[in-house]
């Protein structure tokens, strides 16, 4: 399937300990003529690093690799990775999780979406998306976290901690990104704020949400702390004004 437009697109993917399922996610993201990858292993002890260079090496051109040596953590991996996407050739870059559950035929229509938004959220809770394989605690966890995340910054999205994003070129250089603090998962909560504080349209694509198949979750009570914490930065660092209009 070919992207809407033959926009070039460039898909952040961070990995954390996934050396099993990288190999099945890659050769499905690149199915997608004009895509590209950005692997950004942070210290894997798996192997994933190896397997991710092995990667790059089968498909010449298409996958770079970045190997962090620095503090782990998801948002560190993609506030390190944003800034180089967005110096690259292409027109939107996508972020997506490494353990399958995000699944690479969306990425069209996510990136399709992009015509009318800035920034495009594989939703989890709009019209026609869904659950499959997820324990209830955390289906339950998520539309908690989602509501807090909303009642807090005002946001409008339906799914504000969705880690299956769209982001026009554009809309990425105008985050500030030397200002993004979150370690963890409430960085998409941060982005997603800095984003609307922008201006930046935001939209919602529905997607199947799919449990992990291989590994371990990577929250911790660490990165749920940080997630109730993040909004409320967020919103003091606005001095308590709400996001425009998306």
């Amino acid at each position: 399937m070919t992207p809407h437009k033959n926009k070039k697109a460039l898909v952040i993917l961070p990995t954390l300990n996934e050396a099993k399922n990288l190999p099945l996610l890659i050769p499905k993201v690149l199915a997608h003529d004009g895509f590209r990858v950005l692997i950004v292993d942070d210290r894997s002890t798996d192997g994933t690093g190896d397997v991710a260079d092995e990667l790059a090496r089968q498909f010449p051109g298409r996958i770079e690799v970045i190997h962090r040596t620095g503090t782990r953590g998801l948002g560190l991996s993609y506030a390190e990775a944003f800034p180089q996407a967005a110096a690259a050739d292409v027109d939107v870059i996508c972020q997506m999780d490494a353990d399958l559950s995000h699944d690479p035929q969306h990425l069209p229509e996510i990136v399709a979406a992009t015509d009318q938004h800035d920034v495009v959220v594989g939703s989890r809770y709009t019209a026609g998306a869904g659950l499959v394989d997820w324990p209830g605690y955390r289906a339950a966890l998520s539309r908690f976290a989602n509501a807090y995340v909303r009642t807090v910054t005002g946001l409008r999205a339906r799914d504000c901690t969705s880690g299956y994003r769209c982001w026009r070129r554009a809309a990425v250089q105008r985050i500030q990104w030397e200002r993004i603090g979150a370690e963890g998962f409430a960085f998409l909560v941060e982005t997603l704020c800095e984003a609307a504080q922008m201006g930046c349209a935001i939209g919602e694509v529905p997607v199947v949400f799919v449990g992990r198949r291989h590994g371990a979750s990577k929250l911790t009570a660490r990165v749920f702390r940080e997630s109730l914490i993040v909004p409320w930065r967020v919103l003091m660092r606005f001095r308590g004004r709400r996001p425009k209009p998306q």
